[in-house]
């Protein structure tokens, strides 16, 4: 996801189709729907670089994080402010750091930026609309060829309102760690280790339950308990590139989207002699307090995103090589519909009352160098 590491190279890859693994516990066959027509579907070019954005309910705003991109044609890191019925923005809110990940605590009118090349989080007061602190992980190391750089970089970040906590985690082949913030006084309180000397890209978060659940390109799902401050159970999973995470909020089920990337497949040979045995590009249902294997979801190529609605039992998925967005019954795991977002869509954010998806959609190599990315808006059924 993330351009300076391997990971988000390795998620522009083509999806391999050769299936290799053993069936699942509950596999269900492969039907993708037809792609609906653009009559659900708003799309607008936004920004160069975008990545994670959210609805805010309080404001009525859909933020999109824009990095610029790289290179002589990149434009300004900025936060931009959507009108959610028409995506026109509405404001653009500067930024020092290039902006990644994005989370929104919107009881205490705040929104977290990850500033993935800068191993930083940026907070906004979504009252004001001001930046009002940045807070820095960690700070830069000298290697082995006399440069100083940061150690690890980020992905995921997920927030606790009412612990008053942000939880972030930080990618190092050598270590994945979890950062731990008080979101009051925007300082470190505890860097957690233990999640896999590897990847660690899906986060998600039970605060009744005070569990955060990570996975890692170790094919493991790593659940921190966030009272001890510690890792308290890993399961090895049959998905062998997990990457995004759903959590059921009131239930046992952890949906996992297994990507199935060449590019990844290399990087986890050559980083930790990983064999693989399964071609992903699924949903993988797991029991979260034991990591059974409850079932096996096809997907179109190169699924990311993942988004559960799970009072009317919808599961999102973003489907970035194929170019689509596939919704499915949560509890059946069937396919419902598939919606056509070339050339590569990424994250989601749901307007749960009005029952609208907001897509971040990048471009491929096809585009030109420099152009906008686009926000869709689908409304659902």
């Amino acid at each position: 996801m993330y351009p300076r590491s391997l990971l988000r190279s390795a998620a522009l890859a083509l999806a391999v189709t050769l299936s290799l693994g053993t069936p699942s516990a509950f596999a269900v066959g492969k039907a993708t729907p037809a792609a609906e027509t653009a009559a659900a579907v708003l799309r607008k070019p936004v920004a160069q670089g975008l990545y994670e954005l959210a609805y805010s309910p309080t404001v009525d705003v859909v933020y999109v994080a824009s990095s610029g991109g790289f290179g002589d044609t990149a434009g300004p890191a900025q936060l931009l402010l959507l009108d959610p019925n028409t995506l026109d923005v509405e404001a653009q809110i500067p930024l020092e750091r290039k902006a990644f990940g994005l989370v929104l605590d919107d009881a205490n009118h705040r929104l977290y930026i990850g500033n993935t090349v800068d191993t930083s989080v940026t907070v906004v007061d979504t009252n004001t609309h001001k930046v009002v602190g940045i807070v820095q992980l960690m700070e830069k190391k000298v290697g082995k060829d006399g440069k100083a750089a940061y150690t690890h970089d980020l992905r995921e970040l997920v927030v606790d309102g009412a612990a008053n906590r942000l939880y972030v985690t930080g990618h190092s082949g050598d270590g994945s760690v979890l950062f731990v913030v008080d979101t009051q006084s925007l300082k470190v309180v505890n860097t957690i280790p233990g999640l896999g000397n590897a990847k660690a890209p899906g986060l998600a978060l039970d605060a009744k339950g005070k569990r955060v659940y990570t996975s890692n390109l170790l094919a493991e799902v790593v659940t921190v308990g966030t009272d001890s401050g510690k890792v308290e159970q890993r399961f090895k999973v049959s998905a062998e590139q997990p990457m995004n995470i759903a959590l059921e909020p009131s239930g046992k089920r952890l949906y996992v989207t297994d990507q199935g990337s060449e590019m990844i497949r290399k990087y986890q040979a050559s980083s930790s002699g990983f064999t693989s045995t399964h071609p992903g590009q699924r949903v993988l249902v797991l029991d979260r307090t034991t990591g059974k294997e409850l079932a096996s979801i096809p997907t179109d190529a190169g699924p990311l995103g993942i988004l559960l609605d799970a009072k009317r039992k919808r599961l999102y998925v973003t489907n970035r090589e194929a170019g689509t967005v596939t919704s499915y019954n949560s509890d059946t795991y069937k396919p419902l519909k598939t919606y056509s977002l070339p050339t590569h869509p990424n994250s989601l954010a749901l307007d749960a009352k009005k029952n609208v998806l907001y897509v971040t959609v990048k471009n491929g190599d096809s585009e030109a160098k420099g152009s906008p990315e686009s926000v869709a808006r689908i409304q659902l059924d």
